[in-house]
């Protein structure tokens, strides 16, 4: 493997594990606070961090000094708002709402299961509008993946659904979906860092109204829970979405939207060992086939070698 796949893996990696931590947290504190507190606080800080990381990384360029990266914008132009607006309204925004809101209503198998449509849709809209077309390996391998999730939720359903919290389930798997194809050609413009800070920051103000509701329940909540907030913005949301945009510009959309399938496997791992919540049989089923999909996703035919081709292109090009 080469170091640049190397790196995107490794970076896609480090997102599935934080992703997946992030429903152990959403669980401990969801008795704290409410579901537009908690996504206000968490984009807030994952924006500070960001910002701070972008501005500290920004060091003055000396007489002599080759430039950093020639052809790629320091700041988005006038053709990048729309889809930035569109992947902070919807992928920070929406989504954060929607799903904090629907695990009130659902218990985390049938929440998991109805979520993870959302890779289906990003590989349908990404073949639709990207030009990625619908690559043998990666539709056979997103079907199979999606039945070990069908088995994880069967799982782990307590059989009772309210239909609000499915309706919000659905939302929310359609606005990760369109946030992802929104998000992937400004990759080829913009550093993956940037683009999560300004989506971040666009989703936190979307979330402003929530501020009287954070401050009060900031006051009553547990220290410990306050810290797991922390930790919700600083890693599943500054880095987790950063290396997400890292690994999404060296692959296709439907290709990394396969590998999150990966995230309710390693979330009932970890519930495992710091919730004590032995899975069942069928969700460890569940588990291996999502397993088997993603590698199947991920195998390497005639048309995926054509699109690695056209994304070294696109790497050459904004050098």
């Amino acid at each position: 493997m080469e170091p640049k796949s190397l790196l995107a893996t490794g970076a896609a990696a480090v997102t599935v594990v934080l992703w997946a931590s992030a429903f152990v947290a959403i669980r401990h504190v969801g008795s704290d606070f409410s579901a537009g507190a908690l996504s206000l606080a968490r984009l807030l800080i994952g924006s500070v961090l960001l910002g701070a990381f972008l501005l500290l990384g920004r060091r003055p360029q000396q007489a002599g000094q080759r430039p950093q990266q020639p052809g790629r914008r320091q700041w988005p132009g006038r053709r990048d708002w729309a889809p930035l607006l569109a992947c902070g309204l919807l992928w920070f925004g929406v989504y954060n709402l929607a799903l904090n809101e629907a695990e009130r209503r659902l218990d985390a198998g049938t929440a998991a299961m109805l979520v993870h449509i959302a890779p289906l849709l990003i590989a349908l809209l990404a073949g639709l509008t990207l030009g990625e077309g619908f690559p043998k390996q990666l539709v056979i391998g997103s079907l199979v993946a999606f039945g070990g999730v069908l088995l994880i939720g069967t799982s782990t359903s307590t059989g009772r659904a309210e239909t609000w919290g499915v309706v919000l389930c659905v939302a929310a798997a359609i606005s990760y979906a369109v946030g992802v194809v929104t998000q992937k050609p400004l990759l080829s413009r913009l550093p993956a860092a940037q683009v999560t800070w300004l989506a971040c920051t666009i989703g936190a103000v979307v979330c402003l109204p929530f501020a009287p509701a954070l401050i009060g329940e900031l006051r009553t909540a547990d220290a410990s829970a306050i810290w797991w907030v922390v930790y919700l913005g600083a890693f599943p949301t500054a880095l987790g979405f950063t290396t997400w945009a890292f690994a999404l510009r060296r692959t296709s959309a439907g290709r990394m939207g396969a590998t999150t399938y990966l995230v309710p496997v390693v979330a009932i791992g970890l519930a495992w060992l710091f919730l004590g919540e032995t899975p069942a049989g069928l969700a460890i089923a569940g588990g291996a086939l999502c397993l088997t999909g993603v590698a199947i996703s991920r195998r390497r035919g005639r048309s995926t070698e054509e699109q690695q081709s056209q994304v070294a292109k696109e790497e050459s090009a904004v050098r």
